[in-house]
């Protein structure tokens, strides 16, 4: 019976591509990443600008992490002129984040 259990956790272990939900992990690790990615949560889209004031940082450094979070498909954006506007590419990197700072505030993260 154990076996069983266990063979069928191995090939649905196999089936998951943990490296693309590793990489999707990877890209909120960091804190400037999370903070635009929150910072889209409240305000639908945002322009590089806001976003640099946001983070109280360049504009050349916020727009490097916004083409990171494009590139890993948690970010999409539009011209507008010479400003480019992001916005989160779905609703479910809104709920991941809700989620985990749900998480954290009941104390889970701190054991």
């Amino acid at each position: 019976m154990e076996s069983e259990k266990v063979d069928f956790i191995r090939e649905k272990v196999k089936a998951e591509d943990f490296q693309g939900t590793s990489d999707l992990y990877k890209a909120l690790a960091d804190p400037n990443r999370l903070k635009i990615v929150y910072a889209l949560l409240l305000e639908e889209e945002l322009c590089v600008c806001d976003i640099a004031n946001v983070l109280d940082v360049s504009i050349a450094t916020a727009s490097h992490h916004l083409r990171f979070l494009s590139k890993k498909g948690l970010a999409k954006h539009r011209k507008s002129g010479k400003l480019v506007y992001y916005s989160l590419h779905d609703d479910h990197m809104k709920q991941l984040v809700e989620i985990t700072f749900i998480h954290r505030n009941e104390g889970k993260c701190d054991e």
